[in-house]
């Protein structure tokens, strides 16, 4: 009887031998070939012998998984930053290649900060007397009109926006040459006021700044008129202008050194 539950013993650890192999070492293929070759003959094993090589070699893929997973992760973080850099020149040539067809030196400055409170009111940018920023100097973009240097610091400045209610300029519509005063609005939008109550404006007229201004070269994009309103406290017409530059998205200007 001995000589049986030994056969026994001997049949079970030529068995469970393949799997702590396989267990411990998924990659060991010749453990598997070997566990296929002990379990043939007897077909009851085989199916559960299918499904247990399935788990062991589950590990080997899921450790696999988990490598391939991070490396795209990485690789995830490196496209999005070879994008962000490309926007980023392309944004910069665009801006280099309007420098280039003006004829008034200017500085490029990165936009670094905001109020939170008043997005469209103002912004941060990292140039500064230092660079030969100074106060009042004329912001703009490729786009149109971004506002006025309000504060200088030694290598910051802070930018009052075209939108802002204590911003004004001179501005004029270039279809008609009316000349009126532009400033901005509490609402974002800018209102060009002191037309002529016939005044010849229109709905998509563009306004641009005008000789007049102290400030700015002549003929800088400003916005479109979006509406054409009598004023209520006298003869006059009054425009309401959309901005040509979507100040909320800022990310780059243009200082104008001299006009």
């Amino acid at each position: 009887m001995w000589r049986k539950y030994l056969k026994k013993a001997a049949y079970a650890s030529i068995l469970v031998i393949p799997f702590l192999v396989l267990f411990f070492h998924p990659k060991n293929y010749k453990a598997a070939a070997l566990l296929d070759a002990v379990v043939r003959p007897v077909g009851l094993l085989q199916v559960p012998a299918l499904e247990l090589k399935k788990l062991f070699f589950y590990r080997e893929t899921y450790d696999e998984y988990v490598r391939y997973k991070k490396q795209s992760e990485i690789l995830k973080a490196r496209l999005v930053a070879i994008r962000e850099n490309a926007q980023t020149q392309e944004r910069y040539a665009k801006i280099q290649d309007f420098r280039n067809n003006q004829d008034y030196a200017s500085i490029v400055a990165n936009v670094i900060g905001r109020d939170p409170s008043n997005w469209n009111a103002s912004l941060i940018i990292d140039k500064g007397k230092a660079e030969g920023v100074e106060l009042g100097q004329p912001v703009i973009s490729p786009l149109g009109v971004v506002g006025r240097i309000f504060e200088v610091g030694h290598n910051t400045s802070k930018v009052i926006l075209v939108s802002d209610p204590t911003f004004a300029v001179a501005a004029v519509v270039q279809r008609s040459r009316e000349n009126g005063l532009l400033t901005g609005t509490l609402q974002g939008v800018l209102r060009l006021q002191y037309l002529t109550d016939n005044a010849d404006v229109k709905v998509g007229d563009e306004v641009v700044t005008s000789r007049l201004s102290t400030a700015f070269p002549e003929g800088i994009l400003i916005g479109q008129i979006t509406d054409v309103q009598a004023s209520v406290n006298s003869h006059t017409v009054e425009c309401l202008v959309d901005p040509a530059v979507d100040l909320s998205e800022l990310e780059e200007v243009i200082i104008i050194k001299k006009t």
